[in-house]
C-alpha cells in the first residue's frame, strides 16, 4: 500500500468512523507506524468538520494524486481517429448547415434579401470558375461522405458487430475507402 493510499485511508478515519476487519487494520497501522502518520482505531473518534474544511482536506488531498499519463502513453489506433473525425464532420456539417440556414432566413428582415435570394444564390455560383465550385464541393463531399458511412459503422457497433480488433479495423478503412468513392462522385455531379 502506497503512502497516499494509506493517508488517504487514515483520512477518512478521522472524518466518520469506520468499522475495519483486523487485516486492514493491521495493514493500515503498520503503514501508518512505517510513514509517521495518525494510527487509527477501531472506532475512531468523530469530530465536527465543517463543510469549508471537509471542501480544503478533499482539495489538499487531490492536489496530492498523480496525473494520469492518458493520451501520451497509448499507441493512437484507427477506432480513436474514426470517432474523432466523426464528432469533428458531424459538427462542422451541422454548424454549417445552421448558419447558412439562420443567414438564409434572416437576410430578408437584414435587408439582405436580394443577395440571399434562391435566385441570386443560383446565380452566383453558376458565374464561378470550375476550380472555385470544386474548391467548395470537395471539402463538403469530403465531410459527408466520412460522416455518412462511418455513422453506420458507429451503429453497427451499438448492436454488436465489428466489435473486435480485426473487424473493426477493417470497417474502418471500408468506411474510408467508400467516403474516397462516395467524395468522388458526389464532387462529378
Amino acid at each position: 500500500m502506497s503512502v497516499f493510499a494509506a493517508s488517504r485511508m487514515v483520512s477518512a478515519l478521522r472524518v466518520s468512523p469506520v468499522t475495519l476487519g483486523q487485516q486492514q487494520l493491521r495493514l493500515i497501522s503498520s503503514t501508518a507506524v512505517a510513514h509517521k502518520l495518525p494510527i487509527p482505531t477501531r472506532n475512531a473518534p468523530t469530530t465536527t468538520i465543517t463543510p469549508e474544511q471537509d471542501l480544503k482536506h478533499l482539495n489538499a488531498t487531490r492536489n496530492e494524486r498523480p496525473i494520469a499519463p492518458h493520451l501520451s502513453i497509448y499507441q493512437p489506433q484507427l477506432t480513436w481517429y474514426s470517432s474523432m473525425f466523426h464528432r469533428i464532420t458531424g459538427g462542422t456539417l451541422g454548424a454549417g448547415l445552421y448558419a447558412f440556414a439562420i443567414a438564409y432566413v434572416a437576410a430578408p428582415a437584414a435587408g439582405f434579401g436580394d443577395i440571399f435570394s434562391s435566385a441570386a444564390l443560383v446565380d452566383f455560383v453558376h458565374q464561378l470558375p470550375v476550380w472555385a465550385k470544386y474548391a467548395i464541393k470537395v471539402p463538403f463531399a469530403t465531410l459527408f461522405s466520412y460522416h455518412f458511412f462511418n455513422g453506420f459503422r458507429h451503429l453497427s457497433w451499438d448492436s454488436g458487430r465489428f466489435l473486435d480488433l480485426k473487424k473493426s479495423y477493417a470497417a474502418g478503412y471500408t468506411v474510408i475507402g467508400l467516403s474516397a468513392l462516395a467524395t468522388v462522385g458526389l464532387v462529378m455531379l
